[in-house]
């Protein structure tokens, strides 16, 4: 497993992300967000390559850890407005 730091931050986002590759490993996933109903949802591309999979869903700000395989990702925005994320990897 890497033990080098690999952290996506994003500021103030209101629209899903591009795809982002990550090495895999633990990682912490922080997001605030003002939500009103919706959702922030960190997303792995499935094996298709079309196919997007929910890896953890927050309807409200939190804090938690996800055990993450080599791939793409990204950030998927329902509703939610102001949204600050910061994907980080957790050093073994």
């Amino acid at each position: 497993m890497p033990t080098s730091t690999e952290t996506k931050q994003f500021s103030n986002i209101s629209a899903t992300t591009s795809a982002f590759t990550l090495t895999g490993g633990r990682y912490a996933f922080t997001v605030t967000a003002t939500f009103g109903g919706g959702s922030v949802t960190l997303q792995v591309l499935a094996g298709d390559g079309t196919t997007w999979l929910t890896v953890s869903n927050q309807t409200a700000a939190n804090h938690v850890t996800v055990d993450l395989t080599p791939g793409s990702y990204r950030i998927a925005i329902a509703t939610a407005t102001a949204v600050f994320v910061t994907l980080g990897r957790v050093p073994s």
